[in-house]
């Protein structure tokens, strides 16, 4: 089969919803900083009822976001994920479209709303994000399409769709579906409250094979072997294909068979926001490596794509990320 995507990624479909507010705003309305937390759609009008002026519309959700990132460095990209035939549903879709995304998953008809998620950015650049899951979380086996992921170099798929169980059951049939056309099958771990909840489901998923990478920042990859950086990084080598693991200011670090490759991080000259860092170093590296480059340069571009994420508001790129991969010469 012709490889018609660089990479697909198969996620959440949300509508971001980005304000700035204060520390003691986070305090007050009783959440845990820099995590994500799952609300009701009660909670979701509530908190946008509070949201300051300024706030700022895009869809996103995590691995949309990954896509959105391959487009922006030129790569052809493609998602899976599910909204409803709303008005914010119809942006979604919209937005895709524009940015030269394959996005046809079919309307969720009937069911609940199209997602979203309120972020709250602090001073210190740190996220925290409330999140009305919604239509999202009605993605199954019926809209995980043979062709189109065995079309694709890479099938990425986030862990914050891991909650559902039909969904479960679309993500082994899409990872089925890449082996069988001899592509590879990713998984991000998305966050440490993933992991705590699934744990060994996703160990099972990496020591069986049916996801062939995997990504994580620091955190999560200990969360996920419940141990000290060293002996996780250690414990991923020996159960995992490939693990690309982001260390923030520190870079990041690429394992495969055992060795350890690592690379600085771009400088920044202020952090901003740090939403969709991981996600856009997945795009990066994942693009690299479907264009056959080094590990190295995965995680150059890799790094590269978060930085320039970070240095504004918002989890997509806002300058010419491309040019700025070329300049640098982390993009072929």
């Amino acid at each position: 089969m012709t490889n018609t995507f660089d990479v697909l990624t198969i996620g959440n479909a949300i509508v971001d919803i980005i304000a700035p507010v204060e520390d003691q705003f986070i305090t007050d309305e009783g959440m845990t900083k820099s995590i994500m937390h799952l609300i009701d759609a009660d909670r979701s009008a509530e908190l946008y009822d509070k949201m300051p002026e300024g706030k700022a519309l895009i869809s996103g959700g995590s691995g949309a976001n990954t896509a959105a990132g391959v487009a922006a460095l030129g790569g052809r990209a493609a998602f899976v994920g599910k909204v409803s035939n709303d008005e914010l549903g119809r942006a979604f879709a919209a937005d895709f479209d524009k940015a030269g995304i394959f996005y046809e998953t079919d309307y969720l008809i009937g069911g609940p709303a199209t997602a979203r998620c309120m972020i709250f950015v602090t001073a210190d650049g740190e996220r925290t994000m409330n999140t009305y899951l919604g239509a999202s979380q009605h993605l199954s086996e019926r809209d995980i399409v043979e062709e189109t992921i065995g079309a694709a170099s890479f099938t990425y798929m986030e862990g914050y769709l891991w909650d559902p169980p039909e969904a479960k059951k679309a993500f082994v049939r899409a990872a089925h579906y890449a082996h069988k056309h001899e592509r590879a099958a990713a998984i991000t771990l998305s966050d440490p409250f993933c992991v705590n909840r699934y744990r060994e489901e996703f160990r099972d998923l990496i020591r069986s094979k049916t996801m062939d990478y995997v990504f994580a920042n620091i955190e999560e990859l200990k969360a996920l072997y419940q141990t000290d950086l060293h002996n996780a990084v250690r414990a991923v080598a020996e159960e995992a294909e490939v693990a690309a693991v982001t260390m923030g200011a520190d870079g990041a670090m690429g394992i495969v068979n055992g060795e350890i490759v690592s690379v600085p991080a771009f400088p920044v000259d202020k952090v901003v926001d740090v939403t969709g860092a991981g996600d856009m170093f997945a795009a990066g590296f994942l693009l690299a490596i479907a264009r056959g480059q080094t590990m190295d340069q995965a995680l150059s571009l890799g790094c590269l794509a978060a930085s320039e994420v970070i240095s504004h508001v918002g989890a997509r790129p806002v300058a010419d990320l491309k040019a700025m991969a070329e300049a640098e010469g982390v993009l072929v």
